[in-house]
């Protein structure tokens, strides 16, 4: 039996022993909490074969996310697809702007109302002429906003450098990220260091960052996301001897052999369950968990296809025609996951520089992480794949959520954070249809 679609989403069915994290739209806060990993309480399933899922074009794949585009914004159909069609024509675009004034720039992002159109924040007061990215017949508005006030090349550093003494400022690990809006430092806070009031806590946290400050505070908990994804893999934990419940990411190959990506806190050893009921052991290859990876590979015994699972019955696949990385993705990017708990959903990019509260990098996360809007994650989810059309974004890592227990964004690592030495399996693309290969 072929192993050809292991992928979907990867990651151990828990709220794992990891730590929590906090932020809100766009920038949720948290309040940092560790969450059990919960091991698989009910019977394997019953031996049965199951139909092959069929396989998505990538007319297909623009199709079923347009779809889901019209309904979140209101627009027709025909509208959706060209918004979409631009969203991937335009990142070349962006990448030119990113680059000519990388002195200046604040962020890119993208805005879907009152119409489409991508909106460049910079800081100074000398003005830039608006631009446009035509595809086709379709015009998207390229919009230079001045007056930021710091850079994000500045926010971000400030992130990384000063990052321990602001945590060390603080009673919890707040969350932080750049808005790429107003060029500031968001940090998310929960309730105890809330009693000390915004002010004060923006006061002296731009103290030691030494950029402007945004404060948050909201009720939300930072969790590592336990998945089970696109295909069902489960292993046996060895310190504890319970049998815990994976799914599985994206193919990836080092050109030798061909594997199947999770999240690194998933258990080690796993074995793929078939569409038979039977059981193929897929040998641990190595683990990446620390400050900005969160990733395990898998070796598979035989050559996989890249595809993975995108609909939420699993009874069809898209097959990997590119990759976007973190530095070509903005906020406002309409992208989609597919975990095991939530199937198929889409949402949009609010932070693209995220480190999450808490300690779920094995400490500290770095700023390179991307949050992207509830309302669909949940335990379960962690591992699963992000993407748009057929281009692929990256690896579910964990989520927010509120204290009704509903979700506030979910963050994931970007595909150019996979180990040196492995890349994605991916068939060439259709022009007009896939994303860029970055």
């Amino acid at each position: 039996m072929r192993i050809v679609q292991l992928v979907g989403a990867l990651l151990c069915l828990l709220g794992s022993p990891a730590a929590a994290q906090v932020i809100p739209p766009p920038l949720p806060a948290p309040i940092v909490q560790i969450l059990p990993i919960a091991p698989i309480a009910t019977p394997p399933p019953v031996a049965s074969t199951k139909p092959a899922p069929s396989r998505e074009t990538a007319a297909d794949a623009l199709s079923e996310d347009a779809q889901e585009y019209a309904r979140q914004f209101s627009v027709p159909i025909a509208e959706a697809r060209s918004r979409l069609v631009a969203q991937e024509a335009s990142v070349t675009t962006t990448d030119a702007i990113a680059d000519a004034y990388r002195d200046r720039l604040a962020g890119i992002a993208i805005e879907h109302r009152p119409t489409y159109r991508i909106q460049v924040y910079l800081t100074g007061t000398e003005p830039v002429a608006d631009q446009r990215v035509v595809v086709g017949s379709f015009s998207v508005p390229v919009q230079f906003r001045t007056g930021a006030r710091v850079t994000r090349d500045r926010v971000i550093w400030a992130m990384t450098n000063r990052q321990a003494a602001i945590r060390a400022a603080l009673r919890s690990p707040p969350g932080m990220g750049l808005d790429p809006r107003t060029g500031e430092l968001v940090i998310t806070i929960g309730s105890l260091d809330a009693r000390d009031g915004i002010d004060v806590i923006r006061q002296r946290i731009e103290a030691i960052a030494g950029v402007p400050v945004q404060v948050r505070a909201v009720d939300h908990v930072d969790v590592n996301l336990a998945v089970e994804g696109g295909a069902r893999v489960e292993g046996v934990d060895p310190g504890d001897g319970k049998r815990y419940l994976c799914t599985s990411g994206f193919a990836v190959t080092d050109g030798t052999r061909d594997a199947i990506t999770t999240a690194a806190h998933c258990v080690d050893e796993l074995s793929y369950r078939d569409r038979t009921g039977t059981l193929v052991a897929l040998p641990f290859v190595a683990q990446w968990g620390w400050g900005y990876r969160d990733v395990q590979i898998n070796a598979s015994p035989e050559r996989l296809e890249p595809t993975f699972f995108a609909d939420t019955a699993k009874t069809r696949v898209r097959s990997v025609t590119g990759t976007r990385s973190r530095a070509g993705t903005r906020a406002g990017d309409f992208v989609c996951h597919r975990g095991e708990r939530t199937g198929y959903s889409c949402a949009v990019v609010q932070l693209t520089d995220f480190a999450p509260a808490g300690d779920l990098c094995g400490g500290a996360c770095l700023p390179t992480w991307v949050a992207v809007a509830g309302p669909t994650c949940k335990g379960g989810d962690s591992g699963s794949p992000v993407f748009t059309g057929t281009t692929a974004l990256g690896i579910v890592k964990g989520a927010s959520y509120r204290r009704d227990g509903s979700c506030a964004f979910y963050f994931y690592m970007a595909v150019d954070y996979l180990p040196e030495g492995w890349a994605i399996l991916r068939l060439p693309q259709t022009p007009g249809l896939a994303g860029p290969n970055r």
